[in-house]
């Protein structure tokens, strides 16, 4: 199966609203009988291909916004679809908290991530985008997760990643949770993910699969971090 051909046959009918023709594509493409695509590989390499796409294009001013909004809306449908197929693995006992970005596609990148590593076997909790830090910092005190995931996020919420991590090193808030982040700004920013303290980082969900599973005890070196570095201590009073 040719699967770029594949994305750029959903993609044009996905920015043009055609939902027939992204069913029947989607149809196509996981037919048992053709050596077809299993759910888990459909959403990690043609939907999330081409959700990439579409925000790549609208960011560059080349996709309308009203076909961004087909775009998302119908793709969120397929997503949808493919999650009630997924095979759900044995249980990790394994925590995940996961936020995302604010817009509706950052969300819809981050639900994307969720049902795929719920099927694997973690216990995710996803609250989307838009939290601020200090109800994620006590959202971490109660539930103790062993994750905490940041996938997807806008530009505009690096600084508060950032100052969510210093704050969580620094009071040493569940100190064996892993601190990961992957998608959106982290994509398109090389290195931002190290600079800030990130214990992981992973470009899509089939590297953050590959990743969690493989590198669950890679923790951010001293010499990685910058969050803090330069700080003076406090003084001490008089």
């Amino acid at each position: 199966m040719n699967e770029e051909r594949l994305v750029e046959r959903l993609f044009q009918a996905l920015i043009s609203g055609d939902r027939e023709t992204a069913r029947t594509i989607t149809r196509e493409a996981t037919d048992a009988d053709g050596g077809g695509l299993t759910p888990e590989e459909l959403s990690q390499r043609v939907y999330w291909d081409s959700l990439e796409m579409l925000n790549s294009l609208f960011r560059s001013d080349k996709l309308t916004t009203l076909a961004h909004h087909y775009g998302i809306r119908l793709l969120r449908s397929l997503i949808d679809q493919a999650q009630a197929g997924y095979t759900q693995n044995d249980r990790r006992n394994c925590r995940v908290l996961l936020f995302s970005g604010t817009s509706e596609a950052d969300e819809l990148a981050g639900q994307l991530v969720t049902d795929l590593i719920e099927a694997d076997g973690y216990d995710v909790n996803f609250a989307g985008g838009g939290i601020a830090n200090d109800e994620i910092l006590s959202e971490v005190g109660e539930r103790k997760p062993d994750i905490l995931l940041m996938f997807a996020s806008a530009p505009s919420d690096a600084p508060n990643i950032r100052l969510l991590i210093d704050h969580i090193r620094s009071i040493g808030a569940c100190p064996d949770m892993q601190i990961v982040v992957g998608g959106g700004v982290f994509n398109r920013a090389e290195g931002l993910a190290q600079e800030i303290g990130a214990d992981l980082w992973a470009k899509s969900p089939c590297e953050l699969l590959e990743k969690l599973n493989t590198q669950r005890n890679r923790r951010a070196t001293d010499e990685q971090r910058t969050v803090g570095r330069n700080r003076r201590p406090a003084r001490k009073a008089a």
